[in-house]
């Protein structure tokens, strides 16, 4: 007799059970206003919930002023719950269950946005942003990780079942873990022991917020996607000094997104439309000029962590969510039945198409129309992510760059 399928069976996450094992990863949906809540982004997450998903994850919510990257951007406070518990309240009406992601942005930021200079594992400055930054004192370190308990429960307020942790990506807590981004001469510097410090301080607030009731899963890097930063072998210590903390799932994934942001989502970054979407004109043109050195490519295939991700399973006895590349019934089986992860999460996929789980559930050999061109990701920090196929009237230049790209996916395969 054939062992059943695992995608369509209930799961734990600690106290909270999903229909299914898929969750919508916390990719940045820029549907916020002013750090506020929007009804685009609760209809977003109301229809992938509608869609079959087990879980739907509310993108990177900053847990204090200085966590903020962007006016798009979620700030997770008293004055959002309210309409944040409007839309959890719905996602639980189709069945759904729902995490919200809350982090601190670190360096990727400036001071109008962040209400100060921005601040980091170290001093220096950000290329990327381009900003300085201003290393954190001791102080400020233990106040940020006492927000991070505060943000866990404003989230159970909001109605959310579950937070997410970012812990990787080179936001905050990913910043003190990289020996790239952490240069202190404290207790918070040197060896990847003190360099966890705060990631313990952080994860200390936040199981003792979570109390009995809320799941807890944190999102880390399998490797920093470059020569300088953390590799698999210091990132699998990393996995399981969070296995140790009580937490009840990772999130397996890589990259930075000051650094190697291709890393995290593969494929070519179209940069012509990219730059279209910005408003700085000096960004505008500094980016399109030298866009393709800062933003380098990384070929996309369909599981494309799956490599890395098999070594922290060897590791770790922990639930671990796989996200990188989903793109069919056929990967979502792999990835649960025979790879042995017990959830999987999913972005692009249910941008495309929201009602993707459903699909899989009644055609066992479904595959996700998207076509991996980044149009969503070359859009989303500038203006809400949408897919290109969604989209009417664009621009010739932005049409032209998507055939080019679709051209060049074509001939990778």
């Amino acid at each position: 007799m054939a062992a059943q399928k695992q995608l369509f069976t209930p799961a734990n996450i600690g106290p909270v059970t999903l229909r299914n094992r898929t969750i919508r990863s916390a990719a940045f949906e820029g549907m916020g206003e002013n750090n506020n809540p929007t009804r685009q982004l609760k209809d977003y997450h109301v229809s992938v919930a509608k869609g079959g998903v087990g879980m739907t994850t509310v993108a990177y919510a900053g847990i204090c002023r200085s966590a903020l990257s962007f006016k798009s951007q979620l700030w997770l406070r008293p004055e959002i719950v309210a309409p944040l518990r409007e839309m959890t309240d719905e996602i639980h009406s189709h069945g759904a269950k729902a995490s919200i992601q809350i982090g601190h942005c670190g360096n990727m930021t400036h001071k109008s946005t962040a209400g100060c200079i921005p601040v980091g594992a170290s001093s220096g400055f950000n290329l990327y942003s381009p900003t300085i930054v201003r290393g954190l004192r001791k102080d400020e370190i233990k106040e940020i990780a006492r927000y991070f308990g505060e943000a866990v429960k404003l989230a159970r307020d909001s109605g959310f079942d579950c937070v997410e942790v970012h812990a990787g990506h080179g936001y905050l807590i990913s910043q003190f873990l990289s020996p790239y981004t952490n240069h202190r001469h404290d207790e918070y510097g040197g060896s990847l022991e003190n360099r966890m410090k705060f990631m313990h301080e952080c994860m200390d607030e936040v199981m003792k917020a979570a109390e009995s009731d809320m799941g807890v899963l944190v999102k880390i890097n399998m490797n920093d996607g470059f020569k300088s930063g953390l590799q698999e072998e210091d990132c699998i210590t990393v996995a399981k000094n969070l296995e140790n903390t009580g937490a009840h799932a990772l999130v397996l994934s890589g990259g930075f997104v000051s650094k190697a942001p291709m890393y995290v989502m593969r494929g070519k970054m179209p940069i012509h439309t990219m730059t279209h979407y910005m408003d700085q004109a000096w960004l505008k043109y500094s980016v399109r000029m030298f866009g393709d050195m800062m933003v380098p490519s990384h070929d996309f295939k369909p599981l494309y962590f799956l490599d890395q991700a098999r070594m922290f399973r060897e590791e770790l006895k922990m639930p671990l969510v796989y996200v990188g590349g989903v793109t069919s019934r056929e990967d979502a089986d792999k990835i649960l039945d025979t790879e042995g992860f017990e959830f999987l999460q999913m972005g692009r996929a249910l941008l495309n198409d929201p009602d993707f789980v459903n699909k899989m559930e009644k055609d066992g050999s479904h595959k996700s129309a998207c076509e991996h061109l980044n149009y969503c990701i070359a859009r989303m920090y500038s203006r809400d992510m949408a897919c290109f196929q969604h989209q009417h009237d664009l621009p010739k230049g932005i049409c032209r760059e998507m055939e080019k790209i679709r051209h060049r996916n074509v001939k990778l395969q």
